[in-house]
């Protein structure tokens, strides 16, 4: 090969590498693993990753309960806890956390056809979200993450505007 044409094409290969990241069509975030956002609504900038769909689904079990310091709630597969927000209206088809409320409170999803639970007694279905997901619900009311919770026990979105709230294995609101 040309000297010259191997410095062209390295010259091309990095212009091209460069045009990729700063378009945002990179994609630097592992599998699993939520983008970092800040959210008008909750104030802070947020680093956690979310559990996915498919981390949920992989586990076997969508929905189980674990005890924590607020006492016997609703968590996923892995033990990350679950929030409802008290804007969604009981019943609702659709999810009123949209746009920015998304980065800081990722839907809870499911693969199943039917969600499958371990000691959750309230009543869990789905909706389906805009971009085609089955978000779960419990008692009608769609379930939620907080993604600075990191780790199973983790309640940081307890209460966070006095809006969102884990909930009890019979579905109601721990407040």
């Amino acid at each position: 090969m040309n000297p010259k044409n191997h410095t062209k094409t390295a010259a091309a290969a990095l212009f091209l590498g460069a045009a990729l990241l700063l378009s945002g069509c990179a994609d630097t975030t592992t599998p699993g693993q939520s983008p970092a956002a800040t959210s008008p609504d909750t104030g802070g900038g947020y680093e956690a990753p979310a559990p996915s769909a498919s981390d949920t689904a992989m586990a076997g079990t969508d929905l189980k309960t674990a005890q924590t310091s607020l006492g016997n709630i609703v968590v996923d597969a892995k033990g990350i806890s679950l929030y409802v927000f008290t804007k969604d209206a009981k019943g609702t088809k659709t999810s009123a956390c949209t746009g920015e409320c998304l980065n800081a409170w990722p839907i809870a999803t499911t693969a199943n056809a039917t969600p499958t639970m371990d000691g959750v007694t309230g009543e869990v279905g789905t909706i389906t979200s805009p971009d085609g997901q089955k978000q779960l619900t419990l008692n009608g009311m769609p379930l939620y993450y907080f993604s600075q919770d990191t780790k199973p026990g983790d309640t940081l979105g307890q209460a966070v505007q006095g809006i969102w709230y884990v909930v009890t294995p019979e579905g109601e609101m721990v407040k």
